[in-house]
């Protein structure tokens, strides 16, 4: 079993229901739909499809809808692109109507003229191409290329260093929101937030369109670094998006920030996603390269929910494999992936019962050497919480709400089963949740499991009794 979920992006490639039973059957955990591109119909027809296809191959996908966030942009090109060498002089003009050519090129982001100012460096296409800012005039920004490269339609601009004020939640984005509220997506992503009010407001616009999405903020710019204790208190999770966020503040700086993001996340008792360039030689190749096994490996051992596919599966041309690879390479990284309950312990603090409950669970389960944690949960926070440490035991969250299912599917460590609830009855539930987990071929009869419920039943948010099970005692005649 893998422990570590994979989060795959859905585009050309893996847009039909035969690719998508291939990806589904080999280990996608949840589907990332890029409302960078495409229309909201597009999205919705995706997701019914994702539906359909968890119907019949009978696994439990989740959908998580990603905001495009503001477009920092350059303009289009009259011939498409341009190529640029060091010392060509070139003009960023956000007032330029026209196509683009070898002097200049509009802006998607109308306001870069104000953000920027002589001396300032502006990284273009993930920092392939380097321009130094030698003025502004008006709305034009004159450049002189520092490293040169094909320019080519749309590509992005960073400043290097951050601070540009682009809002976090752009008009197309609250449009967005409402299309993710209809099509039901269990996970939010909201792009480039600098603070936790662009969290709460992301929150606050689902709400009111009547959604329940889980949010992850986007860590992508260099502001949201010193602000992330304040990000994370008003979201579920984070993506560690390295992409935008290596350009912004180096490189070399990421692989430190990326051990310190997901080590915070867990102890705040958020999710976890790493992102960007995970397998990017297999877009073309049905390999990876030993750098990128590495790389996922590490964010295995770092201890992240989840890691991601991008233009690998969403329109590469080896989707499957590519997830294959991942699956693999996940699974023999948990191998050896220390067990540290105890310490872990040492630094945990916590007042609720439902929390005292889980972690009483984690440590029993460890100690005891159990097949199983099966945690009854109506909204998941319980598995979430005992997802949070590793003691070597899967956790099953055990739900009769089909949105805790499909979210749960993101948990590192947890495995979504379905019960129903029969009655108020607390031992006829607990026989039930055992009857599941023996049909599900998970545990079998003189297994010792621990159990995980709330009282009065069905109440959200009520965990409050352990139970220790020998499977298949309470069927054995007195």
């Amino acid at each position: 079993m893998r422990s570590t979920k994979i989060v795959a992006t859905l585009g050309p490639s893996s847009s039909d229901q035969s690719t998508l039973e291939r990806m589904f059957l080999a280990g996608v955990d949840v589907v990332r739909l890029n409302f960078s591109h495409g229309t909201a119909e597009d999205h919705l027809k995706r997701a019914e499809l994702v539906r359909e296809t968890c119907r019949k191959v009978g696994r439990a996908v989740g959908i998580m809808a990603d905001l495009q966030g503001p477009k920092i942009r350059v303009g289009k090109f009259k011939d498409g692109k341009i190529l640029l060498r060091t010392g060509d002089k070139f003009i960023l003009d956000a007032s330029l109507e026209q196509l683009g050519d070898q002097a200049g090129v509009g802006l998607d982001y109308k306001d870069l003229p104000r953000d920027v100012r002589a001396g300032d460096v502006l990284l273009l296409d993930d920092g392939k191409i380097v321009l130094d800012v030698a003025n502004v005039r008006g709305t034009a920004i004159h450049t002189v290329t520092r490293h040169g490269g094909t320019l080519s339609n749309n590509k992005g601009i960073n400043r290097q260093g951050g601070g540009l004020t682009a809002p976090a939640l752009t008009p197309k984005d609250i449009t967005d929101i409402s299309t993710a509220v209809k099509m039901k997506a269990d996970y939010l992503a909201v792009s480039f937030p600098k603070s936790g009010a662009d969290m709460y407001m992301a929150k606050e616009l689902m709400r009111a369109a009547g959604g329940e999405s889980f949010l992850i903020a986007k860590i992508e710019r260099a502001e949201a670094i010193p602000a992330l204790e304040d990000i994370m208190k008003a979201c579920d999770g984070i993506m560690v998006a390295r992409g935008d966020l290596a350009v912004e503040v180096g490189d070399a700086s990421v692989p430190a920030l990326q051990k310190r993001m997901i080590r915070l996340a867990r102890e705040m008792n958020k999710l976890t996603i790493t992102a960007t360039q995970m397998m990017e030689s297999m877009i073309s190749s049905p390999v990876p390269t030993r750098a990128e096994v590495s790389d996922v490996a590490n964010a295995v051992l770092d201890g992240t929910d989840a890691v991601m596919l991008s233009a690998e599966s969403a329109s590469g041309q080896y989707p499957v494999e590519a997830i294959e690879a991942m699956s693999r390479v996940c699974v023999e990284a948990e191998k050896s992936h220390p067990v540290t309950l105890e310490s872990d312990f040492l630094n945990r603090v916590f007042s609720r019962v439902d929390q005292s409950i889980a972690m009483a669970a984690l440590f029993t389960a460890f100690h005891l050497k159990v097949k199983a944690i099966a945690s009854l949960t109506e909204s998941g926070s319980t598995a979430l919480w005992m997802s949070r440490l590793n003691c070597g035991v899967p956790i099953y969250a055990l739900t009769s709400q089909t949105s805790t299912r499909y979210r749960t599917t993101l948990f590192r460590d947890t495995y979504p089963l379905m019960v129903k609830y029969v009655g108020h009855d607390r031992e006829e539930l607990l026989a039930e949740a055992e009857k599941v987990l023996v049909e599900s071929g998970v545990v079998n009869d003189g297994d010792l499991i621990v159990l995980t419920i709330g009282e009065p039943i069905g109440k959200s948010g009520g965990t409050n009794t352990m139970k220790i099970v020998r499977v298949g005692d309470h069927r054995k005649p007195a």
